[in-house]
Parts: structure tokens; C-alpha cells; sequence
């Protein structure tokens, strides 16, 4: 694993046209879970070859053009876990809407049915055989130096996304339940809008 640091920016000339499966793994670091009020400070990147990229943003420096152009290239989808979070959280702050976007959650919620079970750490432990260590989950990102153990936090949540992809795609097709995932993928930067807008807590499908 490598990790590469940047400060605002992507650096000009990094080009994810080559990722895998053209794709490529996202997370964000934020201030806490309120995108209202909690800023973003961290967005790491990897295009499956190993290398983490991440992206520290300083307090109020939130042009970022290589990293939004990244983040709406329609040639590359982008993987999350709990993508409904972070692409909230990118609109707020870095005003761009994410797509094309798959999240692994939402897979692991239609097809590992047989359990309750799927933070990053459960669905990365069954299907790709990953013990994450999540005890930077709760530090303070928004410093002006990150430690080791903070980038290597960053970095493994965007390590092993692809793989864990692949296997969820697998279960997908062989529950036949692809279709229901695009669908909610492609809902997602809906209920981010609806998030912010403020209806985070209400389920506006349902009869009540």
C-alpha cells in the first residue's frame, strides 16, 4: 500500500482513466455526521492498484477542480460505502453531485439478507476476507497535520472496495437483484438532495 498525500487538490496530471474496471473507490473524512455543520476535510481515492490518494482540504479551500472533475467524470463510477453520506457532503461543500456512483452498502443490504450486518467492516471481513482496524473512525480531521495512523485509516477504507464489489456483483446477479441496485444507485444523489433539503429522518415512501 501507498499513500499519497495532497493538500486542496488532485495534483495536475493524475488521471484515473486507467482504473480498474473503470472505477473508482471514494470515501471522505468530515468534522462529524452533520453535513450542515460538520465541513469536509478529507476525500481519499483509489483506483484499485494499491495506491490511496488523499486529499486533505483546508478550512474554507474548497475550489478543487481536479478533484470534482474526478468526481462527475461520467466514464468512471465511483465506489462508496454509504454513499448517501459522502455524495450529501460533497454537494454541501465541494457543490457537485456524484455520478455515476455504486455503493456497497446498499448491495450488501439487498443481498446479505441473512444478516443485520453491514458497516464497512462486516461486508469487507465476508467478502474479501479484510479485518479493518477502526479506531481512527472518531479523531480530529480536521487538523492541520494528519498522523500515520489517521492516513492509514483513510486509505484502507478505499483499499478493497473494488474487490468487495466484485463479490457483491456476483451475489447481485445470482439473486437476480442487479436491477434494484442500479435503480437505488441511481436514486442515490436524490435522497442526498433530500437530505439536505430536510428530510433526512422521514420516509417519504411510507403510508403515515
Amino acid at each position: 500500500m501507498t499513500i499519497h498525500l495532497h493538500q486542496g487538490d488532485l495534483p495536475d496530471g493524475l488521471s484515473f482513466a486507467d482504473a480498474r474496471d473503470a472505477s473508482v473507490a471514494v470515501d471522505s473524512e468530515t468534522l462529524g455526521l452533520n453535513p450542515h455543520r460538520d465541513r469536509l476535510c478529507v476525500v481519499q481515492l483509489c483506483a484499485g492498484d494499491g495506491d490511496a490518494h488523499l486529499v486533505q482540504l483546508p478550512k474554507g479551500q474548497y475550489a478543487a477542480p481536479n478533484l470534482k472533475a474526478v468526481l462527475t467524470d461520467p466514464s468512471l463510477t465511483k465506489i462508496f460505502h454509504f454513499a448517501r453520506f459522502d455524495v450529501a457532503a460533497f454537494m454541501r461543500w465541494l457543490d457537485v453531485s456524484t455520478t455515476p456512483l455504486y455503493c456497497t452498502k446498499i448491495a450488501s443490504k439487498l443481498v446479505r439478507t441473512y444478516t443485520d450486518r453491514h458497516g464497512l467492516k462486516d461486508v469487507l471481513r465476508e467478502t474479501v476476507g479484510v479485518s479493518l482496524d477502526k479506531q481512527q473512525q472518531s479523531s480530529d480531521w480536521g487538523a492541520a497535520e494528519l498522523t500515520q495512523a489517521q492516513k492509514e485509516y483513510a486509505a484502507s477504507d478505499v483499499l478493497y472496495l473494488h474487490d468487495a464489489r466484485r463479490r457483491l456483483d456476483e451475489m447481485l446477479a445470482r439473486e437476480g437483484r442487479t436491477a434494484y441496485a442500479r435503480a437505488c444507485f441511481d436514486f442515490l444523489p436524490t435522497r442526498a438532495r433530500l437530505d439536505l433539503a430536510g428530510w433526512a429522518e422521514t420516509d417519504i415512501f411510507a403510508h403515515a
